[in-house]
């Protein structure tokens, strides 16, 4: 899944925000053949969760590990990767994986949070989260309308979501401060190869909403690929408008592996 304009959104956010600690224990556990079922009960025998219920275990494994990495077939590489970065790199990782899954957050950082940043602007509130879901609802981008005590919920999941991810700071006040991050080479090498994979061609590659996350445009992330290129993991030519990339690994499983091993 490489992200869908027409995609609706949804309050799956609610099943659990940025879960770092329980991705990474789920990671630990996880094969590629397994069934959610599977995983799910290897979770609860394994006494790395004993303070969730079983309940709440398969809501975690379900409404987000699953769709956040099982589905996107990310979770075999992760489980590679994750032991082997900072806890703040590997971050970067996760909020991917959970934008793509989650629309309404690929479109609150992008569309909410960079440009209140490039405004000028210190903090992101549960108010201007509070006005992008509004707008959002009285667009038709939702299934059908929410009400209030809904709009007010997923305002407080965007919001939160954002800080587990280092986006903005942590704490209880309705303003968090901007924190904005810089993508790091470990997932810029990543997720170039994985839109590759995914079928997408050089400049389509560039131009992916993924990027926007990062607050980065185009220029930038060809920029960026043309610094990672240093290291031998790709080559990037450009002429015009027009940029070719050229791929040196044949599998996402070999990027892993360079990832991993530092």
């Amino acid at each position: 899944m490489i992200g869908d304009d027409n995609v609706r959104y949804t309050t799956q956010l609610q099943a659990g925000l940025g879960l770092i600690e329980e991705t990474k224990l789920l990671l630990s556990i996880y094969q590629p053949d397994m069934t959610l079922a599977q995983l799910h009960e290897t979770a609860l025998t394994s006494g790395l969760f004993p303070m969730v219920s079983a309940r709440r275990l398969k809501n975690i494994i379900g409404e987000c590990f699953s769709p956040r990495y099982v589905k996107t077939d990310a979770a075999r590489h992760l489980k590679k990767i994750y032991p082997h970065l900072p806890t703040a790199v590997f971050n970067q990782f996760l909020l991917v994986f959970t934008a793509l899954a989650n629309q309404i957050l690929m479109d609150f950082i992008t569309e909410v949070y960079w440009n209140r940043y490039a405004g000028g602007h210190d903090t992101v509130s549960t108010n201007d989260a509070k006005e992008f879901v509004i707008h959002a609802v009285n667009e038709g981008k939702t299934i059908r309308p929410w009400s209030e005590t809904t709009i007010k919920r997923v305002s407080s999941y965007l919001i939160g979501c954002c800080a587990d991810y280092g986006l903005l700071s942590k704490g209880r006040g309705t303003a968090r401060q901007i924190q904005p991050v810089q993508l790091q080479p470990p997932p810029l090498f990543f997720f170039a190869y994985w839109l590759h994979f995914s079928g997408l061609g050089d400049n389509r590659i560039l131009n992916h909403d993924i990027w926007r996350l990062f607050g980065l445009t185009p220029d930038d992330v060809k920029e960026n690929l043309a610094g990672i290129a240093r290291k031998d993991w790709l080559i990037v030519q450009s002429a015009g408008q027009v940029t070719r990339i050229s791929w040196r690994f044949g599998r996402l499983s070999e990027v892993a592996d360079v990832i991993a091993q530092g």
